[in-house]
């Protein structure tokens, strides 16, 4: 069995049912009360951020945050979230994770599971 480490992530657009490419992704690790970026990346045309799977983290708490007011101003909309952050941790330097989101202008929604 082999064991991917990292973090999966995967945007959907919730307004036209699609994949959200172009989304600015930033991975921030909880830092003596504050939050320290450790990843950036952007969603690919799948809407996933493909860099930090096979990456190893260190435990701890993290944030992922998601500049959903941007993406959503290049499609001419006007978002209520200038950013959709969610705060998970990692239990151990080998843990995996998936997270989906689907973003809308007004609303998001997101799941957050173990990776096999």
């Amino acid at each position: 069995m082999i064991v991917t480490m990292g973090i999966a992530v995967q945007a959907q657009d919730g307004v036209y049912g699609r994949s959200a490419a172009g989304v600015r992704a930033r991975l921030e690790q909880a830092d003596n009360g504050r939050w320290k970026a450790v990843a950036e990346a952007e969603t690919d045309p799948e809407g996933r951020v493909r860099g930090w799977r096979g990456r190893k983290f260190d435990r701890g708490v993290y944030r992922l945050v998601l500049d959903s007011g941007r993406y959503f101003v290049t499609l001419g909309l006007s978002a209520a979230y200038s950013e959709v952050a969610l705060q998970f941790r990692l239990q151990d330097e080998t843990d995996s994770c998936q997270i989906y989101i689907l973003i809308s202008p007004c609303s998001y929604s997101a799941y957050f599971g173990a990776l096999s």
